[in-house]
């Protein structure tokens, strides 16, 4: 099955909004945001320069497993996916939060 293409507009699905991505913020320029699986670096990098008008210095992918969960007797799988580690020049910022 064929899956719909991916545009600049579907790249990007929410930013990843924990301690830790609040953290790399700070310190070290880094946003985190949560992408589409089928997302590829470049796809990232120009969905950004869309969105938020910067230029990534460079974008990190990584995979989120699936997870087991159990609930109310029934056991089940949490859906992973993809986030992207985005990575900006000093002076440049994202407003995310």
């Amino acid at each position: 099955m064929k899956t719909a293409p991916i545009n600049n507009t579907t790249v990007l699905k929410r930013p990843r909004i924990t301690e830790k991505a609040a953290l790399k913020a700070d310190s070290m320029n880094v946003y985190t945001f949560e992408v589409n699986k089928d997302a590829t670096k470049k796809q990232v990098i120009a969905s950004i320069k869309d969105a938020y008008k910067v230029t990534p210095k460079s974008v990190r992918l990584l995979a989120i497993p699936r997870k087991e969960v159990f609930r109310r007797g029934k056991s089940g799988v949490t859906g992973g996916g993809k986030k992207a580690y985005v990575y900006l020049k000093k002076g440049d910022k994202i407003e995310v939060m």
